[in-house]
């Protein structure tokens, strides 16, 4: 991984999507900074495409898409993605569903969620859970106690032995049944509601994440980048990122925005 300074103006002024994991990315200590929510609205203000992409519920995608300076945000790990059209005047909030969600009543994931609880002491239900469509999501580092990766590893093993999809966050293990990510959602509502073409559009999508369960992403993108907490999970992710911020959480959000302003003026003139 490269520094985030070490990105070219060039490679800046092509950017035209910026898209970012929530989660101790652009979140400190489970709190959204100042800085990096004006890092979000300086980004928009430049004209760039601002998406969220995160493991989070549908009940937060919700209110991200409405209240938050974004174009869209895709949620539950690729499950769904939301945005805001105005009709006539007024905000609607529309929802697509990926083909392959299934609800997560599914008894699969009942039974899970039962083995995991058993087996990895000090495991629990994450509170967001109440506000899921269509994954279950089991916290290991979001409250007391902090366990540690091992622990999750091993819920993600138990999901998969059962078969159903697992990956692991900087908080929780998202489980889900059908075959999808968060980067199959992103290709499609880039491609379907922005014009973006998947052949050709690369470098135009900047991916800013921290954790595994962002590894697609970088794999996909040339021009990724990593808050610099992602250290942490460098045993646990194949393809890393291009690049990282010397900062960690919100702060490496903000400094990985504000490069890329400053870079797209010098590139763009």
């Amino acid at each position: 991984m490269k520094n985030i300074a070490e990105m070219s103006a060039v490679e800046a002024a092509g950017v035209k999507y910026i898209l970012m994991d929530i989660d101790d990315t652009i979140t400190h200590e489970g709190k959204l900074p100042a800085s990096s929510y004006g890092a979000l609205w300086k980004l928009k203000e430049a004209g760039l495409k601002v998406i969220p992409v995160t493991g989070r519920p549908a009940g937060w995608c919700d209110l991200i898409a409405r209240e938050w300076p974004v174009d869209g945000v895709v949620g539950e790990n690729g499950a769904l993605a939301f945005r805001e059209e105005r009709t006539g005047g007024f905000p609607v909030l529309k929802a697509e569903y990926h083909p392959n969600a299934v609800r997560n009543d599914h008894p699969v994931l009942k039974k899970i969620r039962e083995r995991a609880l058993k087996e990895v002491p000090g495991l629990r239900d994450a509170k967001d859970q109440f506000a899921r469509l269509f994954d279950i999501a089991l916290d290991f580092a979001e409250e007391e106690p902090v366990l540690p990766l091992a622990s999750a590893e091993r819920v993600r093993d138990i999901a998969l032995e059962e078969g159903a999809m697992a990956k692991i966050s900087s908080i929780h293990v998202n489980i889900w049944m059908g075959k999808y990510d968060k980067l199959s959602m992103t290709e499609h509502f880039l491609a379907d509601h922005f014009g973006w073409s998947q052949a050709g559009g690369d470098k135009e999508v900047v991916f800013v994440g921290d954790s595994p369960n962002d590894e697609p992403m970088f794999a996909r993108f040339p021009l990724a980048c990593a808050v610099a907490n992602v250290e942490k999970y460098r045993d646990y992710i194949r393809r890393l990122p291009a690049f990282v911020a010397s900062k960690e959480c919100g702060d490496g959000f903000t400094e990985i925005a504000e490069t890329i302003l400053v870079k797209r003026k010098t590139g763009l003139n």
